[in-house]
């Protein structure tokens, strides 16, 4: 990577947004100025192992060469039109995404909140117009521990306080029941319910897998009682866990599948609703939309984004360095990590309190030259690029086993 030009250093830079910027976050003390493949790089000149992909909106690397060859080629010929046009990008984006997810129509939009905001639009309306449940009566039922977004609805049916606090009223029609548990999910599901929305794996959460059958259940549950399963794949999908989707670990097709953050590339904000045409043939012109949803731009690097998955290289790499990051953690525990869980190259890692919260290990690992995050006390969350090699995954195992010790 070429140094990037000297301008303000990371001290400065850092102190030089407390004042400007809104306080909606607390990242590490690092200022990324380039970024290459698994590397990241200062703007000193400090390189990183990036261990944290985005939280999988980089599940290809910084600047795939693909993705950004279909980028600048989109950029010199057009970028926006609306949705007021067609554009000649948008047909063969949605066509190879509803080829690879294995559905029948594609919603396009931005952002993950924006395709779970619509998710639950498409619920209720389906419920209205084909289950017939009466008008302003729908509900839907979610897990516990959720992380689908940050917007007012969302944060309605969020167990997290810190996201709810200070922004009700709260938006009804929900019911929430703990993670992973099918018979209090059968008990809250009767005649109004429109969906069962949940995460295949909960990554906020610290990547809680579910037990096996969990999902295969919610699918026959929702089956037999007339409702939809909607799959929340914004983190779990798109190669994360060694398939295409996360749900395909129990062979199940939900009815709605939310797409999002790698759908990008890592360069532009890339969201999808996909499923039956049955469920999302219930929107008609005017009932929803979105100006940048489906643009040019965005068409043309998904569709890059859904070539690379249609080879199966990614998912096959997922699997297989998913094994090495299986061991290398199964060996430190008992050596200041508690337990883990991990599904792919995807891990959440319970470190020992009396080490440190998960925030010093974040920090002492970015000293090392590794970046991670943490999440909910003293755990952190692996879900580095599924381009990163087995030498480089070893040496970021080295690295844990090193601020641990």
């Amino acid at each position: 990577m070429t140094a990037p030009a000297r301008t303000r250093g990371s001290e400065e830079l850092i102190r030089a947004e407390e004042p400007i910027l809104a306080h909606t976050y607390h990242p590490l003390p690092v200022v990324v100025a380039r970024a290459e493949g698994t590397w990241v790089e200062d703007v000193e000149g400090r390189r990183y192992l990036d261990m944290l992909a985005g939280y999988s909106a980089l599940n290809f690397g910084h600047r795939h060469p693909a993705l950004i060859e279909a980028a600048h080629r989109q950029l010199d010929r057009l970028t926006l039109t609306s949705r007021a046009f067609h554009n000649d990008r948008l047909a063969e984006f949605a066509e190879r995404l509803a080829a690879l997810t294995g559905t029948e129509m594609v919603l396009p939009m931005n952002t993950g909140a924006e395709a779970v905001e619509s998710g639950v639009k498409v619920a209720r309306k389906w419920a209205y117009d084909v289950k017939g449940v009466p008008a302003d009566r729908a509900t839907i039922v979610v897990a516990a521990d959720n992380f689908h977004g940050r917007t007012t609805t969302i944060v309605s049916f969020s167990t997290d306080e810190t996201a709810r606090a200070g922004f009700g009223p709260f938006t009804p029609g929900f019911r929430i029941v703990p993670y992973n548990d099918l018979a209090a999910l059968e008990a809250a599901v009767d005649e109004t319910t429109a969906a069962v929305l949940i995460e295949p794996v909960q990554g906020e959460a610290g990547v809680i897998v579910p037990d096996d059958g969990y999902l295969a259940g919610v699918r026959e549950l929702t089956r037999r009682e007339g409702c939809l399963f909607v799959a929340d794949e914004i983190q779990s999908g798109l190669g994360r866990t060694g398939r295409t989707l996360a749900v395909e670990h129990e062979s199940v097709v939900p009815d709605v599948l939310l797409l999002g953050k790698a759908l990008g590339g890592g360069i532009v904000p890339v969201s999808a609703v996909v499923g039956r045409r049955e469920v999302l043939g219930v929107l008609h012109p005017g009932e929803h939309g979105s100006t940048f949803g489906g643009n040019p731009l965005a068409a043309a690097v998904g569709t890059a984004v859904v070539a690379l998955l249609e080879t199966g290289e990614f998912q096959r790499r997922a699997t297989e360095l998913g094994v090495t990051l299986r061991e290398g953690l199964t060996r430190l525990v008992g050596k200041g990590v508690v337990g883990f869980r991990s599904r792919g190259l995807w891990a959440g890692v319970d470190i020992d309190p009396a080490i440190g919260t998960g925030r010093e290990i974040s920090e002492r690992l970015m000293r090392e030259g590794v970046l991670v995050k943490d999440t909910h006390g003293s755990t952190i969350r692996l879900a580095p690029p599924l381009t990163i090699t087995d030498d480089e995954l070893v040496a970021a195992l080295g690295s844990l086993e090193k601020v641990l010790d």
